[in-house]
C-alpha cells in the first residue's frame, strides 16, 4: 500500500468514525468522504461518479454484475458467454449460473491468449444475454481486444463485462468509449487497501439490483455499512494512479522486457507465457523453467526473499496445474514448470539482477537432482 493512501485513511479508523448513512456531523464527514472517493474513481475511468458503486472486491463485484444481469434477463435468454482464462471469480460464478439451469459458452483462446473477437460473434445466439471477457488476463498479462468485443456484444443487443482487476490503474480504460456496460475492479492492485472494490454500471446495466440485501447504502444498490477507510483509500489509490498511469507503463514495460531477455539470455530452456510488448500488461512477467517443479523454486525463491508465483493469487495451494496455461495449449508438465512474476514502479534493475541471479543459481541446483533432465543432456549432450 502506497504511504499516501495510508495517511488518508488513518483519520477515518478513529477520529471521523461516523456511519455515512447517519445524520450526525462526523457520519456526513463519512459520506462526504465516500463521495470524494466515488468521483476519483470515476475520474480514473473517464465517467460520471454516479456511475460507480463501491465493493468489498474485485470478487463480490463479479459476483454482482454476472449473477444479476442474468436474473435481470432471464426473461430474455439463458444464455452467457465467457472464456476459458477467468478469473476463478467469473468461472466459478458461471458454473454456479449452470446449476440453476443457465448455459454458458466457454471460449478457447490461442497460444498467446487472446480470445478471437470472430468466435465471439460466432458463439451468440437468440437467447445470449451476457458477454463477459476479463480486460486482461491475471496470470499470462496478455490485453484482450476489449472494445471489439464490445462492439460486438452492443451489436447484438447484449451487455458487456469485462473483469478489470488487473489493467484498472495499470492501463487507460473509457468504458463508454470501450463500449462496456458492466466493469469489477479492486482497490488492491493499484497499491490500495485489501478488501475494497468497485462496480462500474453503464446506463443500459443500472438496472441490476442489489446482490447484498440490507439497507439503503449505495444509493439502494449494495446493502451494509460502508468501509468508510477503506473506501477513503481506494480513492486516493485512483487518484494517485490517474497522475501516474503513463509515466508507470513506460516504465514497467520498459523493466519488464529487460527481466524476460535476461532471464531468457542467460538460462538455458526458458520460455514465455502470454502476449508480449503493448499486448502485455506492463508489470507482469511468466516464464517456464523447463526441467524444473515451480513449486520446489518457489519456496527457494521465498527463502532469498523473492516472491513469485505459478498461478492465480487466488488459486494458491491448489494441486492442479493452472488452467489458463492449459488453455494456451501447454500440457501439464509446463503448466507445472512455469512462475509469474509482478513488477511495479518501484521495482529496481538492480532487484532483477539479483532476482536473476538467484534463479540461475535455484534453477541449476533443482535440474541437477531431475532425472528428466539428466536423461536429456545425455541424448543430446
Amino acid at each position: 500500500m502506497k504511504q499516501e493512501v495510508l495517511d488518508e485513511m488513518m483519520p477515518y479508523f478513529r477520529e471521523y468514525y461516523g456511519n455515512a448513512s447517519a445524520v450526525y456531523e462526523i457520519g456526513n464527514k463519512s459520506k462526504y468522504a465516500i463521495d470524494v472517493a466515488r468521483d476519483r474513481a470515476a475520474a480514473l475511468l473517464h465517467t460520471k461518479a454516479e456511475r460507480i458503486f463501491f465493493t468489498s472486491g474485485g470478487s463480490e463485484s463479479d459476483n454482482w454484475a454476472i449473477i444479476k444481469t442474468a436474473e435481470m434477463l432471464k426473461d430474455k435468454g439463458h444464455h452467457l458467454i465467457t472464456t476459458a482464462i477467468e478469473h476463478p471469480a467469473v468461472i466459478n460464478t458461471m458454473k454456479a449460473l449452470e446449476d440453476e439451469g443457465f448455459e454458458v459458452t466457454f471460449l478457447p483462446v490461442d497460444e498467446k491468449g487472446f480470445v478471437n473477437p470472430e468466435q465471439v460473434e460466432e458463439a451468440i445466439r437468440d437467447d445470449t444475454i451476457l458477454i463477459s471477457v476479463m480486460f486482461a488476463n491475471n496470470e499470462i498479462g496478455t490485453i484482450e481486444p476489449i472494445e471489439e468485443i464490445g462492439r460486438i456484444a452492443h451489436e447484438h443487443g447484449i451487455l458487456f463485462h469485462t473483469d478489470a482487476v488487473q489493467a484498472f490503474g495499470q492501463l487507460p480504460i473509457d468504458p463508454d468509449q470501450m463500449n462496456i456496460d458492466l466493469l469489477s475492479a479492486s482497490a488492491h492492485k493499484i497499491y490500495g487497501p485489501k478488501g475494497v472494490g468497485l462496480l462500474y454500471l453503464s446506463p443500459k446495466a443500472s438496472r441490476i439490483r442489489s446482490l447484498i440485501h440490507g439497507g439503503g447504502q449505495e444509493r439502494n444498490k449494495r446493502a451494509g455499512t460502508e468501509n468508510v477507510p477503506g473506501i477513503v483509500g481506494f480513492g486516493k489509490a485512483c487518484e494517485l494512479a490517474a497522475s501516474t498511469i503513463n509515466e508507470r507503463m513506460q516504465q514497467e514495460s520498459s523493466l519488464r522486457d529487460y527481466f524476460i531477455k535476461k532471464v531468457l539470455d542467460e538460462i538455458p530452456f526458458t520460455y514465455v507465457n502470454g502476449a508480449s510488448g503493448d499486448d502485455r500488461l506492463p508489470g507482469n512477467a511468466n516464464i517456464g523453467f523447463k526441467f524444473v517443479e515451480a513449486e520446489s523454486e518457489l519456496i527457494m525463491l521465498d527463502q532469498k526473499g523473492i516472491a513469485a508465483s505459478s498461478g492465480s493469487a487466488c488459486t494458491a495451494g491448489s494441486i492442479d496445474p493452472s488452467h489458463v496455461l492449459l488453455a494456451i495449449g501447454r500440457d501439464e508438465t509446463e503448466a507445472r514448470e512455469s512462475l509469474r512474476f509482478t513488477l511495479s514502479d518501484a521495482t529496481t534493475k538492480e532487484e532483477l539482477d539479483k532476482t536473476v541471479d538467484v534463479l540461475k543459481e535455484t534453477v541449476e541446483m533443482l535440474r541437477s537432482t531431475n532425472l528428466f533432465y539428466q536423461d536429456y543432456l545425455e541424448k543430446n549432450g
